[in-house]
């Protein structure tokens, strides 16, 4: 399979490449700064040198065609203010789906964030995340030419990933590794039918691959 990543030099990103890099996939990362092709390479993908808060949808397009799917991992990161939440968490999540759209892409994930709610209150930075989170959630599900999954894990941590998660449209909050997120995602990809879900992640006790059987009815 050829995946494109948008966002491919963020963690959970590059654990996914890594993954796919593994199994003879083609995984492609789009970064913003060429300066990080090198680690992409490391990871075993290919990197593309696409700033998504300015492309057009057919410069992005260009990259996703003759893609078997799209994953929406980009994210304006913990330090930027409220302005790029909205540039990048929200308008480049759109962006990339139009993109998928047009280059006839149909899987898309989206790694999104347990809360995102477009009507969530507060006026912290972190509550404008959410807000904008959300909203590119609502703009995901409402198109009928992606066959789109949406996973909303709990609180990332670096800890060592065990293989073994909570995967519900429902799970409460809590923790779970990057290592277990980028596993799951890999897993999703594999499952077409958990198209049209929107699921929610933290550590759990029931492996990976059973998770997502039973949240696609297999």
């Amino acid at each position: 399979m050829r995946i494109v990543i948008a966002g491919g030099h963020g963690q959970i990103a590059l654990r996914l490449e890594r993954l796919l890099a593994a199994r003879g996939d083609e995984a492609v990362g789009i970064i913003r700064n060429p300066q990080q092709s090198q680690d992409l390479t490391e990871a075993g993908a290919q990197p593309a040198v696409l700033d998504l808060e300015s492309a057009t949808v057919e410069q992005t397009a260009e990259v996703l065609r003759g893609a078997d799917a799209a994953v929406f991992a980009a994210g304006a990161g913990p330090n930027s203010g409220v302005a790029r939440k909205d540039t990048v968490d929200r308008d480049a999540a759109v962006l990339f789906a139009d993109a998928a759209e047009a280059a006839g892409v149909r899987r898309y994930l989206v790694v999104s964030s347990m809360g995102a709610d477009p009507d969530h209150p507060g006026d912290e930075v972190f509550d404008v995340y959410l807000r904008a989170k959300g909203a590119a959630d609502a703009d995901v599900r409402s198109r009928t030419a992606l066959d789109w999954t949406i996973l909303r894990p709990g609180m990332l941590t670096n800890d060592a990933g065990t293989g073994q998660v909570l995967l519900a449209a429902s799970t409460g909050r809590g923790p779970i590794p990057r290592d277990d997120v980028a596993a799951t995602l890999l897993e999703l990809l594999d499952t077409p039918a958990t198209a049209g879900l929107t699921l929610e992640a933290i550590s759990g006790n029931v492996p990976v691959t059973v998770a997502v059987k039973d949240v696609a009815g297999n």
